[in-house]
């Protein structure tokens, strides 16, 4: 041993001699604190027995205290089943502390019970010792069955599922206690039916689930329906168990091949015919409308060139043969295919309980005889389509196309061709060739050429029964030339205000380019105008008219010179107007009055005018019954044969007798061949009269019965008075007013001085001339007041107003139309 070794053994057993020192001395003081005492609780745990089936109360333990002396003290218990629910399960007898049980208990609802203890003075009721407490277990017992939940599944499987598991999951749960024989259980499968496949259980993750699995396959035609029972049972003493069922239902699926009704099928088409030729039944014994069940149909053979296509009609689950692209007799006269037909699902076979495994069967076949049937072939063109490339302007009678065309069934030299689409009437085609002549110009910028092409539709048909026709279209396609001016987009501009102001010019070119923009740009006129005017810029796309000075307000004429990029030069006129503006490029001008008037508004206008005509008229025929009046027959032969009358016209005159020398020779003019009333004349007689002019007249008088008369003009006189007066209208419309005035009356004045001279001495002596007043009224109505009237009877409902029937309608409607033309507004 070495000396460092030494050294190190002597410090150790120094340091251990410390430490039980310090101890003691730690002892020491803890038992100077603490005074050993004797127990006095004799506590143990308690086990009860659960749903112990008595009898009850039943003895569970009895409690010890060395306190206990005589009957001085009483014991007391608290806690779960005494004063906390379960109340009253537990009771103590307070003298000899026996603990005691009333009624069996559930470990399933309560496992444990804690209870305190105490022991008080019978006389002060002091407690004199600790509360002390112990726990009462209740030892399980196997009186729960394992439990499905929930205990009856129903699932559905599709006939073709392969073997294994199904969607059913079963589930148990046992309340017993937790990791012990009476809470451990097993699933089995105890029955099925029907017997085959065999259905067994499936481990899952946890022990208190499993799946439902099966080793076979399913066959609809058997068994739709299967019912499994399953039971859980526990390892309990004694063993307890349940059931659970499962329905599986059934679902079919394509396990039957579908099959043609018969193993062959004919049918005919006619030549180049597009159309459906035969529908082909299927049966198949799967269920109907189901994807086991629904054709599908397919062309194996004889649909090399893809003229014919076959499809399923989903009412009838037929297939259905069409032909698509038309077939050539010529070329094919009979034309066999094979079709197949198979189903949407993938055939699923199952022999002797046990799923076919390997490559699908071939489907079920039919073959298909399809006769063309000869027909009258169409005249082909070599190109359907033919373009052309002309300039545009060319010369009439240019050959544009002469066609190739070829017919399978009829002779060539036969065709007759003819135009089907020539809008602007530029070409001719020959009959029998088929050649394509220009007759006109061809313009491109015509409103028939589209994007630069005309387009020329033709028709060659051959002589076979029915005819057949062959199209060929001819696209034109015109060259540009320039051979339009360059002009104005628009003519009329406004230039508001009367300071130096611009106006945008946009002139335009029905060329393309590079017959058209940009554009140069000049004033025309002379000197002056371009002192006024000018251009900038004066090349491009568009320009802007700019004045030079303040111009007044007014219309201005400015002549342009607009040159396009070839130098062909447009000439126009834009007109300018220079005002003061309201808005952009809007003139001021005065504001028309204006109103609107409603449909409801007009009908109680017309209404009103309606019933003021009726009550006018209902007056002047009260008038009327104590007036005898003379009808004074009027001539309105130039009136002609009108359906409006003249109310403003003031009649044949009023019926007097004046004196004899101012009417025998007097010349009045009316708008129809004058009628006087004159006395002195004799009945029948003619008298000639000259008007002031110098025309002489025959006059005709004829006798009233009330004794007085009519003058009348004969009509063979009265072109003759007509262009009098009309002289005299004219010679009036060329002098003022007041001088046509004054004229007049002093004419008159002497031309009534003039016959009074006329006249012998003895007749001279005559009452002077006073003109009448015709616009006199006379004295009145008899009738009564228009005030008194009353049109009470109407109410106040005015609907009547709403239809007043067709003819008011018309009127209202010529009425409304007139005031909206006038902007007028009531």
């Amino acid at each position: 041993m070495t000396k460092s070794t030494l050294i190190l053994i002597l410090l150790a057993l120094v340091e251990v001699a410390a430490s039980s020192k310090k101890e003691t001395n730690n002892r020491e003081k803890r038992d100077a604190v603490l005074i050993r005492s004797k127990r006095r609780w004799v506590l143990s745990t308690i086990d009860l027995e659960e749903n112990m089936p008595g009898p009850f109360p039943s003895k569970v333990t009895t409690l010890f205290n060395d306190k206990k002396q005589d009957n001085t003290v009483k014991f007391r218990i608290s806690g779960d089943g005494v004063t906390r629910d379960p109340v009253g399960l537990f009771s103590i007898d307070e003298n000899t502390g026996t603990v005691s049980v009333h009624r069996a208990i559930d470990r399933e609802i309560n496992p444990i019970f804690h209870i305190d203890f105490d022991v008080l003075d019978r006389q002060t009721g002091i407690a004199v010792d600790k509360t002390l407490s112990f726990n009462v277990e209740i030892k399980d017992k196997n009186d729960n069955s394992p439990q499905f939940t929930p205990s009856t599944i129903r699932a559905s499987v599709p006939e073709n599922t392969p073997e294994g598991v199904v969607q059913a999951t079963l589930q148990a749960h046992d309340n017993d206690q937790k990791d012990t024989p009476n809470s451990q259980f097993t699933m089995t499968v105890v029955s099925q039916d029907p017997a085959s496949p065999k259905f067994t259980l499936k481990d899952l993750p946890t022990s208190t689930t499993k799946q439902l699995a099966f080793t076979g396959c399913f066959d609809y035609d058997k068994a739709k329906q299967y019912k499994v029972l399953v039971e859980a049972r526990d390892q309990g003493t004694p063993t307890m168990s349940s059931t659970a069922t499962v329905f599986l239902d059934i679902t079919d699926s394509n396990t039957h091949r579908p099959e043609f009704s018969s193993a062959t099928y004919n049918t005919e088409v006619m030549e180049m015919e597009l159309k459906e030729i035969l529908r082909i039944g299927i049966n198949d014994k799967d269920t109907p409308n189901t994807p086991g069940s629904r054709a599908v149909f397919s062309i194996l053979k004889g649909n090399e060139e893809a003229n014919y296509k076959i499809e399923t009609d989903p009412k009838t689950n037929e297939g259905v043969l069409s032909v698509i692209k038309g077939k050539n007799f010529e070329k094919t006269e009979t034309t066999e295919l094979e079709i197949a037909v198979e189903n949407e699902e993938k055939l699923f076979q199952c022999v002797d309980g046990k799923p076919v495994t390997g490559p699908t069967p071939k489907p079920n076949t039919a073959k298909v005889s399809v006769k063309v049937i000869d027909m009258n072939d169409a005249p082909v063109f070599k190109k359907q389509v033919e373009k052309v490339y002309r300039n545009e302007n060319g010369p009439p009678g240019d050959v544009l196309l002469v066609p190739e065309v070829k017919d399978e069934d009829s002779d060539v030299s036969k065709l007759r061709y003819q135009l089907v689409q020539d809008p602007a009437k530029w070409v001719s085609v020959d009959p029998k060739s088929g050649k394509i002549t220009t007759v006109q110009k061809m313009d491109r910028e015509s409103r028939f050429v589209k994007n630069g092409t005309y387009t020329v539709v033709m028709h060659a048909i051959d002589d076979g029964q029915p005819p057949a026709t062959g199209t060929c279209t001819v696209v034109v396609y015109l060259g540009d030339q320039n051979d339009n001016a360059p002009y104005l987009v628009s003519k009329n501009a406004v230039m508001c205000g009367n300071k130096v102001d611009r106006v945008d010019v946009k002139p335009t070119d029905l060329d393309d380019r590079p017959f058209a923009g940009p554009f140069s740009f000049s004033l025309g006129g002379d000197e002056e105008l371009k002192s006024l005017w000018k251009l900038d810029p004066t090349t491009g796309t568009n320009t802007s008219l700019i004045s030079l000075t303040s111009l007044a307000y007014g219309n201005y004429s400015v002549p342009l010179k607009i040159q396009d990029q070839q130098g062909l030069q447009g000439e126009d006129v834009l007109q300018v107007v220079v005002c003061e503006c309201t808005g952009i490029n809007t003139c001021r001008g005065r504001r028309p009055f204006s109103s609107s008037l409603g449909p409801a508004a007009i009908g109680l206008l017309f209404a009103g005018f309606l019933l003021l005509a009726l009550l006018l008229l209902f007056c002047f025929l009260c008038d009327c019954q104590s007036k005898n009046f003379q009808h004074i027959p009027l001539n309105l032969q130039d009136e002609g044969n009108q359906t409006l009358v003249k109310y403003n016209e003031e009649g044949g005159g009023s019926i007097f007798k004046p004196e004899s020398m101012f009417l025998k020779d007097g010349l009045k003019t009316p708008s129809a061949p004058p009628e006087y009333a004159v006395d002195g004349y004799r009945k029948g007689e003619n008298y000639t009269m000259k008007s002031p002019a110098g025309y002489s007249y025959q006059y005709n008088f004829q006798e009233m019965p009330s004794g007085a008369g009519v003058m009348s003009v004969p009509q063979q006189n009265w072109s003759t008075i007509q262009r009098e007066r009309e002289n005299f209208r004219n010679e009036s419309r060329q002098m003022p007013h007041t001088y046509s005035l004054a004229r007049t009356e002093r004419n008159l004045a002497e031309h009534i001085e003039r016959k009074i001279s006329s006249f012998p001495e003895e007749q001279r002596d005559c009452p002077a001339y006073s003109p009448y007043q015709y616009e006199y009224e006379g004295k009145g109505s008899d009738c009564q007041s228009l005030d008194q009237l009353t049109v009470s009877n109407l109410g106040n409902n005015l609907d009547f107003l709403q239809n007043l029937g067709p003819k008011f309608n018309t009127l209202g409607g010529i009425c409304q139309q007139s005031m909206e033309r006038r902007n007028v507004r009531l």
